[in-house]
């Protein structure tokens, strides 16, 4: 049996997933996902947390070197939040992510 999709909020800015936006007016994106979903969408948050302590870290203690390497892990795993964003997402999560330019249309639909 396949598991049902539920409706959750997403702030990416404090990495938040909600069942209900604590604040009606504050920045998320509505997501219709199943749990296994979301545990993947966490994992990426948790990546990208990880990479930007990391970039943050080799920044000071070796600064300004190779810094293009020092902020690849953070950006691919940011893209790829988004394009979970794309995928979950209702049609104006969609469109804002369209619209950020950051993701090709190959992509989007990966």
């Amino acid at each position: 049996m396949e598991e049902q999709k539920q409706k959750y909020y997403f702030n990416i800015e404090s990495g938040e997933v909600l069942e209900k936006p604590a604040d009606p007016d504050g920045h998320f994106f509505t997501l219709f996902a199943t749990g296994g979903e979301m545990e993947e969408l966490r994992a990426y948050l948790e990546e990208n947390y990880q990479a930007d302590w990391a970039a943050y870290g080799e920044s000071h203690l070796h600064p300004f070197q190779n810094q293009e390497r020092e902020h690849a892990e953070f950006d691919k795993a940011l893209k790829e939040i988004y394009r979970r964003i794309y995928k979950l997402g209702d049609a104006e999560a969609k469109n804002h992510v369209r619209n950020m330019g950051i993701l090709s249309e190959e992509e989007l639909i990966k």
